[in-house]
């Protein structure tokens, strides 16, 4: 009995470890929608998409990257990675994307959360050139206006205001992903919900995918607008169906994107499409305070040569009134007089309302962010702090993401996501490429491919690199001569790559900071041929007017006719008149003289430059 007694105590701990087991080994539960894009659902369990796509297979589903799949089959997917699923309700998105912003608010403003308002959405248009952005703009203005009174004379004031069923909502009147970007890379996130217009009888084109791109990247949520369908060609359904294979899947096909079906010209679907800006900015639960002193952002400035400098101010906060005296940029003011956007004069402009305002003492950038203070000693104090912070921002603009300074970056803390923009020549190269370097992230950073494409790199995606603080690859690309200026000015590094094993072994080697020290070519200026003459013993030199830039004897020069590279040689000899010279400025004539190159032809170009350390 004793050794059955005893044999009994020493199972009893055992079976009780057992029952224990189960609670450390919980298996963790992911809450997924009803239907959900490959990636995102890779991106949900962190792991590389090529392994979901495998399971997919294995269950004999054949799936590419962007195919959306059901829940069921999510379920299945996400059970073999050793998670539980659970469908996600809509409310509980909705409730989750309220109790976020709430948490933003009072990160934001702490104790002022308490006077918290709501207030209108902030709304950019975005979309492929000629699907009818400006139109469906025309199309809100003249139907639901604000303010739209007799004897108001509209004004191009960059924004204005609309109002359905009683409900205000801007709109900035600038189309485009570019200017939408261009604000993001001056530090000023302003929208609050995009639309995104595309063609019914065209489809997703390359500008739609920018545009989705660089809104997410700003995390901005999107209403869709599927324009032209009183069209004979319009087939909104296949419209669905490509934005669902861009991952944009809306409600109707189980997905969580707003969408509403219109026509700018006929101006039908206008008040439904208002109706779903409405219900996605009520989810995001817009509020600012309108009793504090006023902050906003400049969209548009000019010098009026009756009235003086001249800004159009985006209240993001608080209410701006006349007499008060702002700070806004590296200039400084008192508001003299405001104005809507129909010319009418108002006292104050309260949060997200724009406000053409007069009184500045200079005109101020862009992007430039106004603050109202309470009297002139602040405003000279705030003054000189803005100055201070935007002489340290042109010093440090070589300390974006560079893969030379990569590893110093992310042991210092300052990155935790490498932002890609991959652009390509063919698309067959985007996924294996996307699939190289994704792999390539570690536990102190993730590398993240927020947007490709293929064809050169432009303007648009340095923006883009600007505003994300990310770095451009381009794979058998070259760079638009815009791309180039502007991120030699910005410091964007543009990498370029032939080889995709060399691509993911230069930034495997970045992230480890064994990555060898690579030299970038500067522009320093161009010239014109305008001439040709005899240098003396068989030497010719060219005419030239210097169109930018300068001109350095010794330095390195290529020579261009059209878009063909003649020659890539050092300038030999730099005269001015008779007279040798170290080197001409734009708005200069002079004679060049190439070392081993006579073969000028009027209306050449010579481009000089030299390489720099990158880094």
């Amino acid at each position: 009995m004793a050794r059955a007694s005893k044999q009994e105590n020493t199972v009893e701990p055992a079976a009780k470890k057992t029952a224990k087991e189960p609670a450390k080994t919980k298996v963790p539960v992911i809450d997924i929608p009803r239907s959900i894009g490959v990636r995102q659902l890779a991106d949900m369990l962190q792991v590389d998409s090529i392994l979901v796509i495998k399971q997919l297979m294995r269950n004999g589903i054949m799936a590419n990257i962007n195919q959306v799949i059901d829940y069921d089959t999510a379920a299945t997917i996400v059970t073999g990675f050793g998670f539980k699923a659970r469908l996600r309700p809509l409310k509980d998105q909705q409730m989750a994307s309220a109790a976020e912003e709430s948490k933003k608010l009072k990160r934001r403003y702490g104790k002022e959360a308490e006077n918290l308002q709501p207030r209108p959405p902030i709304v950019t248009v975005m979309g492929h050139v000629d699907h009818g952005k400006t139109k469906l703009l025309d199309a809100i203005r003249q139907t639901n206006v604000v303010d739209s009174e007799a004897g108001g004379i509209t004004q191009h004031i960059g924004a204005y205001q609309a109002t359905i069923d009683g409900h205000k909502i801007t709109f900035l009147d600038t189309p485009g992903h570019e200017a939408f970007t261009a604000m993001r890379a001056h530090g000023a996130n302003i929208t609050d919900v995009t639309i995104l217009v595309v063609a019914a009888d065209d489809g997703v084109m390359p500008q739609t995918t920018e545009a989705i791109n660089h809104a997410r990247a700003a995390e901005v949520p999107i209403v869709v607008a599927i324009n032209k369908i009183d069209k004979d060609n319009a087939n909104p359904n296949l419209v669905k169906q490509q934005l669902t294979e861009a991952g944009l899947v809306i409600e109707e096909w189980g997905g969580n994107i707003v969408c509403a079906e219109i026509s700018a010209k006929e101006k039908t679907g206008i008040k439904e499409l208002l109706e779903s800006v409405l219900l996605v900015a009520e989810m995001e639960e817009l509020k600012a305070n309108p009793s504090q002193l006023a902050a906003g952002v400049v969209i548009e400035a000019k010098m009026d040569k009756n009235r003086g400098p001249l800004a159009t101010i985006l209240i993001q906060t608080g209410t701006l009134k006349e007499g008060d005296t702002v700070v806004v940029g590296s200039t400084w003011g008192r508001v003299k007089a405001m104005f809507n956007d129909v010319g009418k004069r108002i006292k104050k402009a309260e949060p997200s309302t724009p406000a053409e305002v007069l009184g500045l003492n200079d005109v101020p950038q862009v992007g430039d962010t106004l603050t109202a203070v309470n009297d002139e000693r602040h405003a000279r104090a705030l003054l000189a702090r803005n100055r201070a912070e935007t002489e340290k921002k042109a010093a440090q603009a070589g300390n974006s993401v560079n893969l030379n300074t990569l590893y110093d970056q992310i042991s210092a803390g300052k990155v935790k996501d490498l932002n890609v923009i991959l652009k390509t020549d063919v698309q067959g190269s985007i996924e294996p490429i996307r699939s190289s370097l994704e792999q390539l992230g570690t536990d102190e950073v993730k590398v993240r491919i927020i947007h490709s494409g293929t064809g050169n790199i432009t303007e648009s995606d340095v923006m883009l690199a600007m505003a994300s603080n990310g770095l451009i690859i381009g794979f058998n690309v070259s760079v638009a001569e815009g791309a180039r200026r502007l991120a030699s000015t910005s410091g964007v590094d543009i990498r370029h790559y032939n080889v995709i094993y060399t691509l993911a072994d230069d930034l495997a080697k970045a992230l480890k900071g064994m990555l060898e020290p690579t030299y970038v070519e500067v522009i320093d200026g161009r010239a014109e041929v305008r001439a040709v003459f005899s240098a003396g013993k068989g030497a010719k030199a060219a005419g030239s007017y210097i169109t930018d830039g300068k001109v350095v004897r010794n330095t390195s020069v290529r020579v261009l006719r059209g878009k063909e590279v003649l020659s890539e040689s050092t300038v030999s000899s730099l005269k001015r008149f008779k007279d040798d010279a170290k080197e001409v400025a734009a708005g200069y004539e002079c004679g060049v003289g190439i070392k081993d190159f006579n073969d000028f032809e009027v209306g050449d170009t010579l481009e000089f430059y030299r390489m720099e350390k990158s880094g």
